[in-house]
């Protein structure tokens, strides 16, 4: 049966209800609460049922069949939706807002709140570790307008980007976009691409009435980015179904003073994960997070992925980073301090979203607890202290029970001593609770009944239970009042227990209805400082970040980097630190010099001698510098970069249908389009992906439009060495190698940078190390003497190749056949080996 056939004036008054709340929801799952469950029916029903494998039931609702009908329980509803999210659904909860006790007719429901990928304030279904960002983003034709926020942390940005759709992609892919809001009217192809090929959850919205709150936008004149971030913000009051009051001002994001990188950059360098595993593990930012607070992993994770490339502030992050190694007992305590602080930023948005519980606050508590001890430290390194928030710690400390569960409704979160009515409340549930054990030991010694027992449930209440067996003891003076017949027993009341429930029953639900009140005076309480504390949570993640540093530096024999606005590039005994960190073998530190007047360094060398890493060594050391940080080596000065282009390994893009070899040249185009004379490009074995000769001849082109036109520090590895007579051109150009030590055709591999150009690529020899047959192996040596005895290679005419693998026709393994050594004396023997050196 499908929902679009019912006439709604058939249908039981529930499912009238249901029904009108849908209309409102057509494109979202609406959890319907009923009871201890939230119910689907009809299509939410069959999609859900088969999207999470649950068991599809019927519901009666006065039509002639019944309808579909799955659900979750309420506990355990998060983790439902946090599956139904991940397979690209929206999440309407419809919640009772009314007490059931005092409803007429129906019980009042309404949507409370619409959960999202972006839009998730249950901290269960998100990582710590990342900002769960949401956009909008509007086309206005020739530039793009994006605002992005985080629901938990109230932050919000917005900036322009240029209408280059590849930049566009970036930037959201750099910043994990969760959810991206777009208008009707948005371009239909590149909302596909951006659903489809990069997984961004599309919601269109179109909502652009007045923001209430003006404040908002104090940091903010321009209309476009108003207009746009007022999308966002209507798009979340929608979602969340009331003020958000936790929002943070509107900051503008300017691209200028970030360093660019894009998405295939950061890939390629593995920032913020690996290229094979797609896994936090063994990423730059993986190594250089020994931050303690989940504040500090998000605000060091933004660093790396957009470095500054203001001189002042990298320097004053080095200048603290500096001071906190020189205090390295002082560092460790504040890194011991910063551990006990929770999530500070998150706490307060579960405030203000509603979905904080009483472990929340108990953690709220005692983060504050731990800033006086910090603000010591920060006063012995001369540092601008914390507020305290004594006032809010005492609220909290009085108030909130240490063992309160996470429930809000069911008691037990308010201390003893806090509020006199319920200590009251609480005395009369006690003295209740003692009576009906007293009153059990009164009544079996009264009856005789042994076996006597009192139980209770929601349904009857507190009632005394008998075995069939001693039913024949009881007596018409026992004044017992059947209740309930079970299989092996019968239930019975009396006034007396009944009088009692009423007490008790009474006590228990005034005493949690008055625990909530107090609770949700508390949370309303705490709102008044969330400004305030996300104020100190945005200073101890900054503070978190430099210790991390600090402690990195320490461990991994880091310096401190010289920025000079020379130009020059100088790094003596660089490391590549993540490489160095898991290899078992030593690690081999390399330079990179390049001074004023040189551009271009062209890297020949064997595969598997160390290229790419010499590269990406330096692509990271960069960017280590521009976030603050100390680098890996023993020296290092450096200019600072606006930009860094990357084509490191060969990869195709099925998303777009591109070969390896147009995604290299796609690639390419963008860096030298977009790179200035400040900007560093790393291009490994550019032009392998076509025919030698087109090959060569494009990147030989390239090396000299970057040489003449662009001018920026270019590291160029290549397998053509003919490209290394550049040098002998260019002034700008020099020849560097990796070198190897090769003795009787075998090769050793030294991962040494040293001047000058290899004129041989020793691809053999890896493929000999690598495991090829030996019969391979000693064709291609034939193949490749054939080659190289040629003046022109297109004029080679190799004979073909005729090599037959089979038993029968390989020579050294017949012979090997007719000996049996068993009956070779020992003379025979050596003229045996003798014989197969000769064969081999």
């Amino acid at each position: 049966m499908e929902r679009k056939e019912v006439n709604i004036n058939e249908v039981s008054p529930m499912m009238r209800e249901y029904l009108k709340t849908k209309s409102e929801y057509e494109d979202v799952i609406l959890f319907y609460r009923l009871g201890d469950f939230y119910e689907m029916f009809f299509d939410d029903a069959l999609t859900v049922s088969h999207e999470l494998e649950l068991t599809l039931t019927g519901k009666n609702a006065g039509l002639s069949e019944r309808v579909p009908m799955c659900g979750v329980p309420h506990h355990s509803a998060n983790i439902y939706i946090g599956k139904l999210l991940e397979r690209g659904f929206k999440v309407a909860i419809c919640e009772q807002v009314e007490d059931p006790k005092n409803a007429k007719g129906i019980v009042k429901r309404e949507v409370v709140q619409v959960v999202s990928p972006g839009t998730i304030t249950n901290t269960d279904l998100t990582n710590e570790k990342d900002n769960n960002y949401i956009a909008s983003l509007i086309d206005y034709k020739y530039v793009y307008v994006l605002s992005y926020a985080d629901i938990l942390t109230g932050k919000i940005y917005t900036t322009y980007i240029s209408r280059n759709d590849d930049k566009l992609i970036s930037y959201l892919i750099n910043l994990n976009i969760k959810e991206l809001i777009v208008m009707n009217d948005f371009d239909k192809e590149l909302k596909y691409s951006l659903k489809n090929n990069y997984n961004i959850f599309i919601s269109t919205f179109d909502n652009l009435d007045s923001y209430n709150n003006k404040d908002i936008f104090f940091n903010i004149s321009d209309d476009k980015l108003i207009r746009c971030t007022t999308l966002l913000l209507n798009y979340l009051e929608y979602s969340q179904r009331h003020v958000l009051e936790h929002l943070q001002r509107v900051e503008y994001v300017d691209s200028k003073l970030f360093l660019e990188l894009d998405k295939e950059c950061i890939r390629n360098l593995e920032l913020v994960e690996t290229l094979k595993n797609k896994d936090r593990v063994n990423s730059l930012l993986w190594f250089m997070d020994k931050t303690k607070t989940a504040m500090g992993s998000r605000l060091l994770k933004s660093y790396i992925i957009s470095p500054s490339v203001d001189k002042d502030e990298i320097i004053r992050r080095q200048d603290l980073c500096k001071k906190l190694i020189e205090e390295f007992l002082i560092k460790s305590e504040l890194s011991d301090l910063l551990y006990e602080i929770y999530d500070l930023e998150r706490l307060t948005g579960k405030v203000s979203c509603g979905n904080v519980n009483a472990h929340d606050l108990i953690q709220l508590k005692n983060s504050i607890k731990v800033l006086p001890n910090i603000n010591i430290i920060l006063e012995k390194l001369e540092l601008p202290l914390l507020e305290e928030f004594k006032e809010l710690y005492e609220l909290l400390d009085s108030s909130i029970s240490e063992s309160a569960g996470v429930t809000v409704k069911e008691g037990g979160i308010i201390k003893d001593g806090f509020n006199e009515e319920v200590d009251e409340l609480r005395s009369i549930r006690k003295n209740g609770k003692d009576f009906i054990s007293k009153f059990e030991s009164e009544e079996r010694e009264r009856t005789g009944i042994k076996n006597l027992k009192i139980g209770y449930n929601k349904v009857f209440g507190y009632y005394i239970e008998i075995s069939k067996g001693q039913l024949s003891s009881i007596k018409e003076e026992f004044n017992y009042e059947r209740k309930q017949t079970i299989s092996n027993c019968e239930r019975f009341i009396t006034p007396l227990l009944k009088e009692k429930e009423n007490m008790i029953l009474g006590a228990e639900e005034r005493v949690n209805n008055l625990e909530y009140d107090l609770f949700c005076f508390i949370k309303d309480e705490i709102k008044k400082y969330i400004p305030s504390l996300q104020n100190v949570s945005a200073k101890i993640a900054y503070y978190d970040v430099i210790q991390s540093f600090a402690s990195v530096a320490e461990a991994n024999r880091f310096v401190r980097p010289i920025i000079n606005n020379d130009n020059v590039i100088e790094i003596i005994e660089g490391r590549h630190p993540v490489v160095e960190s898991v290899i078992s073998s030593e690690y081999i530190p390399n330079d990179i010099i390049m001074d004023s007047n040189t551009n271009i360094l062209i890297i020949t060398g064997p595969n598997m001698s160390g290229k790419s890493t010499y590269m990406r060594e330096l692509g990271i050391i960069v960017i280590l510098n521009q976030i603050g940080s100390f680098v890996p080596a023993k020296k290092a000065s450096l200019p600072i970069f606006d930009k860094i282009f990357t084509r490191i390994g060969a990869s195709d893009d099925l998303t777009q249908g591109d070969s390896t070899f147009m995604v290299e040249m796609k690639e390419s185009a963008n860096a030298l389009n977009n790179a200035t004379e400040n900007s560093l490009i790393l291009f490994d074995e550019l032009g392998r992906g076509t025919s030698t000769y087109d090959g060569m001849s494009l990147a030989g082109s390239i090396i000299e439009y970057i040489s003449k036109k662009v001018k920026c520090k270019t590291l160029f590895s290549t397998h053509y060495h003919e490209l290394t007579d550049m040098e002998n051109m260019f002034s700008s150009i020099k020849n560097v190698h990796v070198s190897i030590d090769e003795k009787d055709g075998e090769i050793t591999f030294l991962h040494k940078v040293m001047p000058g150009a290899v004129d041989k690529s020793y691809g053999i020899n890896v493929a000999k190390l690598a495991g090829l047959p030996s019969t391979v192996i000693k064709r291609a040596d034939e193949l490749l003497l054939s080659y190289e005895s040629k003046d022109d290679s297109k004029n080679v005419k190799v004979k073909q190749f005729e090599l037959d693998f089979s038993e029968t026709q390989d020579e050294l393994r017949e012979y090997i056949k007719t000996i049996n050594p068993y009956e070779v004396t020992p003379i025979e023997a050596i003229n045996i080996l003798a014989e197969i050196k000769n064969k081999s």
